[in-house]
Order: C-alpha cells, then sequence, then structure tokens
C-alpha cells in the first residue's frame, strides 16, 4: 500500500473530542502523513524529513474525516422518484415499491449499490452501512460486498430479512419474505465468511431483521442470539412515523422501545434506524442502554414521518450517527446534506440555537463511528483508519465562504470533495470515482432501472 502525504491543508476539523458539544482540535496549514492505511504523522514542519509515495497539495482546502453513513437500502437507487410513491407516507409507501422491487436482479443489485456508493463517496463519505432485506431473483449480500470492494470504501453490510408477509398480518407481499431457518443458516455463512472485528477493518457485518412489522419476534430473539455470539452489531427499523408506532401498539401492545426491550433488542451493540416517535422514557431506556440511533432527516421529512427529538436525546448522551436511508425515500445519497438537514430541522423544532454546524459535522463523523461501535474512524488522529474528506474552499458553492471554512461545510452546498480518501487510497477527485467509468454506469444503471419499472 502506498505511503500518503496531504500537505499544507489550510484548516483541518480533526472530530477528535469527546463530543459532539467540543468537537475537538481545528489545526491550520497543517499536513498528514499516512502509511498502510493508518495516520502516522499530523505536522506543520516542513523540514520534516518523510519520503511519500503519493503527495496531495491541499493548499487553500478544508480537511474532515471521512463522513460515516449509518443507515441505506442501495437497492432503491432503481427506483428514485417513482411517481405512484412520491406523495405516498411510510406504509403505504412501502406498498406500492414492493412489487417493483421483488423483481431486482443480481445484475440489477451490483449497478445500484456502484450507483449509491459513488453518490456517497463524491459528497466525503468513506464509510457507509447497508441494509438489504430482500433477496428475490438469486441476489445475495455478496453482490454489494463485491461492489465495494471494487470502489474501495469502508463497508458494513448487514443482513437484513423480512419472515411475516401479508397472509400473516405482515407489511410485505409473501414473495418478498424467507423462511427464518433459512435466514438464521445464511446469517451465520455470511458473518463467518466477510466479518473483519480487527483494526482498520474494511468488511464489518451486522445482523437486521427488517422491521417489527415485518419479521417475526422469534426472529428478533433469536437473530440477536445469533448475533451476541459472533459478537456483531445489531440494526432495525424503530418507532419511524405514527403508523409504526400505532402497529407496535395494536399488535403487541407495548410501544416501540418496550417491546425492543422485551427482545434483548437494547445495549451497546445495537442502533436503530429513525426513532422519531420515541417517548421520553424510551428516550432515557436508550441512554442508560447505549443504544444507538441512526438519524435520517431527508427521508423522515420526504416520508411526512416528523422530527427526531436529536437535541433531547444528545443531552441524554445517546450515540447518534447520521444516514442517507434508501434512495427512493430520499433519492439522494449526499451526507453533507444530512448534516445540514439535521441541524435545521433542529432549529426549527427548538430554535436557533439548538445545535451549530460543527456539532452536525460531529454527528456525520465521530458520531457515525460511536454508534458503529468503531474506535478507528470518525476522526483525524494519529493511529486512526487514513479516511478523508477534502473540499476545495475555492469551489463556487464556498465563494463568499471566508469566515469560518469548516461551517461552511454545512451551511453551503451541499457539496462534493475535491479528494475522497479511504485507506490511505484516493477513491474518487474532482467528481470521478477512481475505480468506476462513471459515465458508463449511469447509462447502465438508467436503462436498468427503466427495465424494472417496465416489469
Amino acid at each position: 500500500m502506498k505511503n500518503l502525504l496531504i500537505k499544507n491543508a489550510k484548516i483541518i476539523a480533526t472530530m477528535d473530542g469527546k463530543g459532539y458539544s467540543s468537537t475537538g482540535r481545528e489545526l491550520h496549514n497543517s499536513s498528514i502523513y499516512c502509511e498502510d492505511g493508518i495516520i502516522t504523522k499530523i505536522f506543520n514542519d516542513e523540514t520534516l524529513s518523510i519520503d511519500p509515495d503519493l503527495i496531495i497539495d491541499a493548499s487553500n482546502h478544508v480537511i474532515i474525516p471521512g463522513l460515516i453513513n449509518t443507515h441505506h437500502h442501495l437497492f432503491q437507487t432503481l427506483t428514485k422518484a417513482v411517481s405512484l410513491a412520491q406523495n405516498a407516507s411510510l406504509f403505504d409507501w412501502l406498498k406500492t415499491l414492493y412489487p417493483i422491487w421483488s423483481n431486482i436482479t443480481p445484475e440489477d443489485l451490483k449497478s445500484a449499490v456502484k450507483i449509491g456508493l459513488s453518490e456517497l463517496i463524491l459528497s466525503g463519505c468513506t464509510t457507509s452501512t447497508d441494509h438489504l432485506y430482500i433477496y428475490p431473483n438469486g441476489v445475495q449480500i455478496e453482490d454489494e460486498i463485491e461492489v465495494a470492494n471494487e470502489i474501495g470504501i469502508r463497508f458494513h453490510p448487514t443482513r437484513g430479512s423480512m419472515s411475516i408477509g401479508e397472509s400473516n398480518g405482515g407489511l410485505p407481499p409473501d414473495n418478498l419474505v424467507e423462511n427464518e431457518n433459512k435466514i438464521l443458516k445464511d446469517s451465520m455463512r455470511i458473518i463467518e465468511r466477510w466479518h473483519d472485528p480487527e483494526h482498520n477493518s474494511m468488511i464489518n457485518v451486522s445482523l437486521a431483521p427488517c422491521s417489527p412489522f415485518s419479521v417475526s419476534k422469534n426472529l428478533m430473539i433469536e437473530t440477536a442470539k445469533l448475533a451476541r455470539n459472533y459478537n456483531v452489531g445489531l440494526h432495525t427499523h424503530l418507532a419511524e412515523n405514527i403508523d409504526d408506532l400505532k402497529y407496535s401498539q395494536e399488535m403487541f401492545g407495548l410501544t416501540p422501545g418496550q417491546y425492543v426491550e422485551e427482545l434483548g433488542w437494547l445495549g451497546k451493540d445495537v442502533w436503530h434506524a429513525h426513532c422519531v416517535k420515541l417517548s421520553d422514557n424510551e428516550i432515557d431506556l436508550f441512554s442508560k442502554s447505549k443504544t444507538g440511533i441512526s438519524h435520517c432527516p431527508c427521508s423522515n421529512m420526504r416520508l411526512g414521518s416528523g422530527i427526531i427529538p436529536l437535541s433531547k436525546m444528545l443531552d441524554k448522551n445517546i450515540s447518534i450517527g447520521l444516514g442517507v436511508d434508501g434512495s427512493a425515500s430520499n433519492d439522494s445519497g449526499n451526507l453533507l446534506n444530512e448534516a445540514r438537514m439535521s441541524l435545521y430541522l433542529q432549529r426549527v423544532q427548538n430554535g436557533g440555537n439548538t445545535l451549530n454546524a460543527r456539532n452536525a459535522l460531529w454527528l456525520a463523523t465521530a458520531g457515525g463511528a460511536k454508534t458503529l461501535n468503531r474506535n478507528d474512524i470518525g476522526s483525524i488522529k494519529i493511529g486512526k483508519s487514513a479516511d478523508f474528506a477534502i473540499y476545495d474552499l475555492s469551489s463556487l458553492s464556498l465563494s463568499g465562504a471566508v469566515d469560518d471554512p469548516i461551517a461552511s461545510l454545512v451551511f453551503c452546498g451541499p457539496l462534493n470533495t475535491k479528494w475522497t480518501i479511504c485507506n490511505g487510497r484516493i477513491i474518487s477527485e474532482s467528481n470521478n470515482i477512481t475505480n468506476l467509468e462513471l459515465s458508463k454506469t449511469i447509462e447502465i444503471h438508467n436503462i436498468l432501472s427503466k427495465n424494472l419499472l417496465n416489469k
């Protein structure tokens, strides 16, 4: 692996502080040296004797840690802005799109992953989860892992699942659900084949039954047992909107928070997506149990799900990262835009002094790392992974933003990077993905998307 020198950065936001309210050092006119994908030196002494294989001149650029996406459904990049689902709330939106998704093939999925990860990378993302919960027509999680490895992004695939179809009171159609024994057996296979728990890991597997309205209580319990036996993470959707809340109360006689407590789905190894409708008591429960949350502001707005009580949760020291969510409920994959919307929504809800831009960037970096239980990413510090998002301060979107370049990343834009670097390697430069011919990839993807919709 090449050794990398990033020199003369105008400003580096390290995000190496204690938390969202104390985000860490901001270094001026400094350089970063990386060996074998690890940060080994941070300095401003140009006389330091080093011999890098690759040099990036970051003069007039701002550097932040690589952004971390804690919730996504990459297959949905095939069905952006589908007209019949544009004005639907969550349950109707799902019922509209399930029949389309049932025709997805491995070729379709690989294309979707290429497009979805490319969008994320261009915004500065270097680590992404994905929640794949449908497996029609021979689709496997390996289809995603293959593409992530090809592109060079740090990847957290979660083996999703649905086992309760419409005929048994669930939301998904019967042809998209799986046998529970098969789900558990395949989950074991994927962990044993792909999970890497080591420092600087590029592939980190978690288990993720889709939601309380698409799997059985037994599957939730057995999945948790399996995950803890292998020491991997647990992930699902929870308390996303008012219909989700009503379903839980009608079917289980419990609130969503009470239900996951009964199932054993609380703890540092668990992070739930959305959590828009958690009560104060449930927020306290998450805080005491150190359970994490993926906040997906754009998707929650798009589906009319509501505004998460983010400030209240942060004040309770809950681990919170940001997620773009699926590209059929967000229709975009820009993580800086999620940081921006998380800030703006809290100001709408609580007033102008609730959060600031640095708090929002912390959620997109160190907050995401904490949510995913990783101590090697999310900040710029010696010994951490060499993952960086580098933005050009001379770009059109940042013209006039000379007073506070770090805050401008949130308030201006949404932006793309000049360079996105993962594991010490350039994975995008000047709006191009290093290991993909992006224009050809887009052309193929549009053909596959059209064919899928025509089916």
